[in-house]
């Protein structure tokens, strides 16, 4: 099996980060209808604000699009913004277990207390608290990951880890519809709502991610012993007279997660345009997610032998053109080809790059080094609807054309500014061996 020869407590933290996600993405569906049906048409439904499809914040008509929209991308920035200052934090104490404990604990309490909002401030306020929560968690279990790794395996944890985190990202939504359709529900204590169940849910989820982490993942020694107190993340490499790799690398990222980005603000237009409805939709969004869950772990374990940088390369080759055809098809089963092919070209970039900000990253900065990834996958994924929701205003194919182009400034720079770290790669030969 693909999984075996992985630590135990890298499985640990992927499973929980698994159950984690299903119920961090149940918001993706949740919350929009939450706020429209509950929150927002309660504030709104009197008045002309409410007339017109809005509320008024402060004294001021808002359309309820937008306040939505707020809602959701304001945990994205909190919680990518927040990151390399957490990430720093955990370096410099050492303790990523308490981190991800604090984080879980933030996230459950807050998808707990939704139940109870009854105002858009109280959602916004929930949302910050989420967005903190996950600050603090993911630099600190990524963090763990690389230090639970030898360079021998790092990109298979990496792989392992992705891989089970997509697929809580890819199903929460899904079984978070079922949940909102077939409600309300009857329970003992009485009957309760679609929303109420999801936000249960979503409690749980975190609630046993925590139980799993407190029961069995332990900070490695070298990461009480061996904290770093320099820190500082470089921009320049002034060994190398270019952009520092891990810089570098998170630009990279962030074009790739933008990329990602696009396509979910996108719905109306791909229905008028392809002809078809939300099932088609929702495939063709999955398609991404599907490939990654196929490739990530083989893709992984495979940079870990023939090294990160062939694998960076070719993803950032494979992602430019997938990435531009999607502003051209016009079928249903061409866009779902055109998504799975990204989706390949992101399990090609993700991990080994992971993977090589960990080689990288010294005793005790993994935290810092690594934050500098999540925060720009966090960032890109939350500009990308954003920018897509602009740029579609021009023609379809405008969205599709800038992730392309950012795409290939991505491979510019990984090709130009990224040498090889897997130092016995076989078949490769890297700039430093050449020298």
């Amino acid at each position: 099996m693909a999984l075996l020869g992985t630590d135990r407590r890298v499985l640990t933290l992927a499973f929980a980060r698994m159950i984690d996600a299903v119920g961090n993405s149940f918001l993706i569906v949740v919350l929009p209808q939450f706020l429209d049906d509950v929150v927002l048409d309660a504030a709104g439904g009197a008045g002309a604000a409410g007339a017109a499809g809005g509320t008024e914040i402060l004294g001021v008509a808002v359309a309820q699009s937008v306040l939505i929209g707020v809602a959701l991308s304001l945990f994205g920035f909190l919680n990518s913004f927040g990151q390399p200052f957490t990430g720093r934090l955990s370096d410099r104490t050492g303790k990523r277990k308490a981190f991800i404990l604090a984080g879980l604990a933030l996230l459950g309490v807050a998808s707990g207390a939704y139940v109870f909002a009854e105002s858009y401030a109280a959602v916004l306020a929930l949302r910050m608290l989420q967005g903190v929560g996950a600050a603090l968690a993911i630099p600190a279990t990524v963090a763990l990951v690389n230090e639970l790794a030898t360079d021998a395996t790092r990109g298979g944890n990496f792989g392992v880890f992705n891989t089970f985190r997509l697929i809580g990202f890819g199903f929460g939504p899904l079984v978070a519809g079922f949940l909102i359709e077939l409600g309300p529900y009857a329970t003992p204590a009485g009957t309760i709502s679609g929303f109420t169940a999801a936000f249960g849910v979503a409690l749980l989820g975190a609630a046993t991610s925590f139980a799993l982490v407190a029961l069995f993942v332990s900070d490695p020694e070298a990461t009480k012993a061996r904290a770093g107190d320099d820190l500082a993340v470089s921009v320049s490499d002034s060994d190398a007279g270019g952009l520092d790799p891990v810089f570098t690398l998170g630009l990279a990222t962030l074009f790739m997660a933008i990329g990602i980005g696009l396509f979910a603000t996108l719905e109306p237009q791909l229905s008028e345009r392809l002809r078809q409805g939300s099932v088609l939709f929702g495939l063709e969004f999955a398609a991404v997610v599907i490939a990654n869950v196929v490739f990530q772990v083989p893709i992984g374990r495979a940079s870990d032998t023939y090294g990160r940088r062939p694998f960076l390369v070719a993803g950032f080759v494979v992602l430019v053109p997938s990435l531009a055809a999607q502003g051209f098809v016009t079928t249903p089963a061409g866009m779902v080809a055109a998504r799975f092919v990204q989706g390949v070209a992101v399990a090609m970039v993700f991990a080994p790059s992971l993977a090589l900000a960990g080689d990288l990253a010294k005793e005790g900065e993994s935290g810092t080094k690594l934050s500098i990834l999540t925060m720009a996958f966090g960032l890109g994924t939350a500009i990308g609807p954003l920018a897509s929701g602009f740029l579609v205003t021009f023609g379809f194919v405008w969205p599709f054309a800038f992730g392309g182009v950012l795409a290939a400034l991505g491979l510019v720079l990984v090709y130009t500014q990224v040498e090889e770290t897997v130092s016995d790669a076989e078949g490769i030969i890297t700039p430093a061996a050449q020298d």
